[in-house]
């Protein structure tokens, strides 16, 4: 596939000299742009569920470690995954996007991009999920596949329903499931309690996230948790980091976590309060600090899961 040379600036949220502007050919920087590889935080709100599940899952059965073949394969699948759900949400959403003051230099409506050619680099990166997905037991593999309708409905939800975040929610909290079929071939309460857990998490930072939007969301007639909360986003943002907190450290006591466990939580709970008592709905780089600090959270609740397992080791 090839595209025109791109001299465009990068879209508006865009990690500032991220290195598809600094370092990637040319011709790769309206595809790179398309799977939001200029803004990596996605991957990693993708990926640590799914790395918390194994870390779940070893607590379970008393391992020393998460297994480090399943780490590996589930970050190159949110990699490819996350890529492939961005290029079918923009061909979904084009028209919109071009009416938007944050999207507008998105490859597909800035025309970098042919619809044509975003379907067959989305029908790739989908291949090569396919073939991590392959890699897992047959009980994974039709899990992972029931999430599809999930993540092809997302796009569409902001038309309808105040509650978009809640479907993404859903899809983008699956690997909390994942992980712990992938080591145990089946599901119990506590990969459940996780995956509720991570749902209400990504409610809260998507809310954070669509904040910078709202504006033009309201004037397109497109719906989210930011307008629906409005001025009262931090009471509905305490709410549903409540949950989470309380999801994920009740997914960790029903595996067996111990008190280290509780306690490296705490560090999780300070950086949600954080999130909460800083935040201002009406500075759109606030929410966008905010909304990307979440990479710090899943790392703090990945590093829980860790811990427990390294105080069994040495007992």
């Amino acid at each position: 596939m090839n595209a025109r040379p791109s001299t465009r600036p990068s879209v508006a949220d865009a990690t500032p000299g991220n290195w598809v502007d600094a370092w990637a050919p040319h011709s790769w920087r309206p595809y790179l742009r398309l799977a939001r590889a200029d803004r990596p935080i996605g991957v990693w709100l993708l990926l640590w569920p799914c790395w918390w599940s194994l870390g779940l899952a070893g607590i379970e059965t008393e391992a020393d470690y998460p297994n480090l073949w399943f780490m590996a394969l589930f970050a190159i699948g949110a990699i490819v995954m996350r890529g492939a759900g961005c290029t079918y949400n923009d061909i979904v959403d084009r028209d919109y996007d071009l009416k938007v003051a944050r999207t507008k230099l998105r490859p597909i409506p800035s025309g970098q991009i042919s619809v044509r050619q975003a379907q067959i680099f989305m029908v790739l990166l989908s291949l090569i999920g396919l073939a991590v997905l392959l890699q897992f037991n047959s009980f994974t593999i039709l899990l992972g596949m029931a999430s599809i309708g999930i993540v092809a409905t997302y796009p569409f939800m902001k038309r309808f329903t105040y509650w978009p975040q809640a479907v993404l929610g859903l899809a983008f909290s699956w690997g909390a499931l994942m992980g712990w079929a992938a080591m145990l071939g089946e599901l119990s309460l506590a990969p459940l309690l996780l995956y509720g857990g991570a749902i209400a998490w990504t409610i809260g930072y998507d809310t954070i996230y669509a904040h910078q939007d709202k504006e033009d969301d309201a004037l397109l007639g497109l719906k989210s948790t930011a307008l629906k909360f409005g001025e009262r986003t931090k009471s509905w943002l305490a709410l549903f980091y409540g949950i989470a907190f309380a999801g994920i450290g009740a997914s960790g006591i029903a595996a067996g976590a111990g008190l280290v466990f509780c306690l490296c939580l705490v560090a999780g709970a300070t950086h949600l309060i954080w999130q909460i008592a800083t935040l201002d709905v009406s500075d759109e780089k606030n929410c966008l600090v905010r909304f990307r600090s979440n990479r710090d959270f899943g790392a703090i609740i990945f590093a829980s899961f860790i811990a427990d397992l390294a105080l069994n080791t040495f007992m």
